[in-house]
């Protein structure tokens, strides 16, 4: 067994260190440091592996110095076991098969949050709040999302059985579906915005950049443009974590004319610099432009927002973004395995990098704050002043609303979830949340005994648990006192964001009437971010005086 591993070993990390040790020495003293350092590692392995006083996992002891050396470098160079390699093709060439279920963990159960229409789950009347509690004769019991979706996939035309839970029927129902091969959309909606006045904005949402995103773009613009011309087009980028190069100067090139560089690559060896310049007569030329952004607008998406930017074509709105500029391949290895390796730059027309300070990834790029004395300057096209080291910018700041802790405990207990099955099961429509249906909403926390934690009641449950019995016996009529004004608080926590949690709740009774788009129309009405982002394409004036030159 042992040999086995020093094979696998000799050929992984004599490549790791080849990699890693290049551009370090002398050509000449190259391959002399990597056998010394090579044989004094394998050396050590086999001592441990043999000799140490409890017996080892030889695969495990070895992965774990393979990563450890990976973590000198960057967050992004990284080794592939075979199922993550299968989640990042899914990833780049969008297809994977299954029965097409979208499925999360809900108060320790999987649930259905939603059945992708045209599929064989969505054929069969699968629907979202089922409970999924055996795939294949397997309990679900203790799986996570992910190990769940492994068992959802597989071959095309092969069959798998569900067997779940609804809320009002008293017997588990089966089902029988077929696995067929799944294409996944990188636009998850689009339509347009309402506005007080006339105006026609098109909103496209784009979760990632795999293959034809751009053309998934193209095709939603153009379809929102056939009752006329668009007053503005709203590119929402958020939480989008990026995908393939080549999609993100696409999309770029759907909004400038031909020839113009939307980005360059730049690394140690001449074969990772590159070029990519807009080719194709643009969509949407004159169309104003703004691009969402927040701190999970990583790679690709800040390629567009930050070329957007320094070619003066749009406007970037939202918070600041990642700030990962860095490139990555994926080199394959023996036994079904794969490196992930950094091997150049991103930067942007101004040429500025993407990528956020530290190359190691050592400090947040969210929390980093950096003076701009501090910081090389750079130039959009219009002679506007923009900076690298912290990902890309915003022109517009608007900060998405924090929810509070009511609304999160009421998110992470999954309530609006559980009533919107039960309110489903037993209503067979619904268009608004009346007074009636809120106060049901409530009757149904108070069934649940639904309670959160208050700074007040965090304190409190602090307090308690240093107090000894008998101190507690003595001052419980105290106590009690004190948890009662407690539980005050938290009914006027309640009160207070009333409107918040009446909004989320809407949004999941809709989506079980209207799928994924109700949902997110009832979204769109209390973003702020859009909100304020809609300000500047209605007003043409304001959308103009952030593209001048200060």
């Amino acid at each position: 067994m042992l040999r086995s591993f020093r094979f696998w070993f000799t050929t992984v990390v004599f490549t790791l260190t080849a990699v890693i040790l290049i551009g370090f020495v002398s050509s000449s003293d190259r391959y002399f440091y990597i056998k010394k350092n090579f044989t004094i590692l394998s050396e050590v392995y086999e001592e441990v592996s043999e000799s140490y006083v409890e017996e080892v996992d030889p695969e495990r002891l070895m992965r774990n110095g393979i990563n450890a050396m990976l973590e000198t470098l960057d967050p992004y160079t990284v080794l592939v076991d075979e199922a993550e390699s299968q989640r990042m093709d899914e990833m780049t060439t969008g297809q994977y098969a299954g029965v097409g279920l979208e499925v999360g963990a809900r108060d320790g159960k999987l649930v259905v949050i939603a059945p992708i229409e045209g599929y064989s789950a969505h054929r069969k009347g699968i629907r979202a709040g089922d409970i999924i509690v055996e795939v294949d004769g397997i309990s679900t019991d203790g799986m996570s999302s992910d190990d769940l979706q492994g068992l959802l996939r597989g071959e095309p035309d092969s069959e798998v059985e569900l067997k779940v839970e609804r809320y009002g029927m008293d017997q588990e129902i089966e089902f029988e579906l077929t696995r067929e091969t799944i294409e996944i959309t990188n636009v998850s909606y689009s339509g347009l915005l309402e506005h007080d006045g006339d105006e026609k904005i098109a909103y496209v949402v784009l979760n990632r950049f795999a293959q034809n995103a751009a053309e998934e773009v193209r095709d939603e613009i153009n379809e929102l443009k056939d009752d006329g011309d668009l007053d503005g087009i709203m590119l929402d980028l958020r939480n989008n974590p990026g995908g393939l190069l080549t999609e993100a100067v696409n999309m770029v090139d759907l909004f400038v004319e031909p020839g113009i560089e939307i980005v360059s690559t730049q690394g140690r060896e001449s074969d990772q610099n590159d070029s990519y310049e807009s080719s194709q007569a643009p969509a949407f030329e004159d169309e104003p432009l703004i691009v969402l952004q927040n701190s999970g607008s990583a790679s690709a998406s800040e390629i567009v927002s930050g070329a957007i930017q320094d070619l003066d074509r749009g406007i970037v709105a939202g918070e600041r973004s990642f700030g990962k500029g860095l490139v990555q391949i994926v080199r394959p290895l023996s036994y079904n395995m794969a490196l992930k390796i950094t091997t150049s730059k991103y930067y942007i027309p101004s040429g500025r990098s993407i990528q956020s300070l530290d190359f190691a990834g050592e400090e947040d790029s969210e929390e980093a704050d950096i003076d701009d004395e501090d910081r090389t300057p750079f130039e959009t096209k219009g002679g506007r002043t923009v900076y690298e080291s912290i990902g890309i910018e915003p022109d517009v700041e608007a900060e998405e609303r924090e929810e509070s802790m009511v609304e999160l405990s009421l998110l992470q207990e999954s309530k609006y979830f559980f009533f919107a099955n039960q309110f489903y099961s037993d209503n067979d429509d619904y268009s608004e949340l009346t007074d009636e249906i809120f106060q049901d909403f409530k009757a149904f926390l108070d069934d649940e005994e639904f309670t959160f934690q208050t700074r007040g009641q965090e304190y409190y449950d602090e307090f308690v648990s240093n107090l000894d019995d008998p101190m507690k016996e003595q001052a419980s009529a105290e106590l009690a006192a004190l948890n009662e004004v407690i539980t005050e608080e938290q009914e006027t926590q309640f009160d207070m964001h009333e409107d918040e949690i009446r909004a989320s709740l809407h949004e999941e009774l809709i989506s079980r009437y209207d799928g994924e788009d109700g949902r997110m129309k009832a979204a769109i009405r209390t973003d702020n971010v859009i909100n304020e982002a809609l300000e500047y394409l209605t007003e043409l004036t304001l959308y103009q005086n952030f593209l001048e030159a200060e």
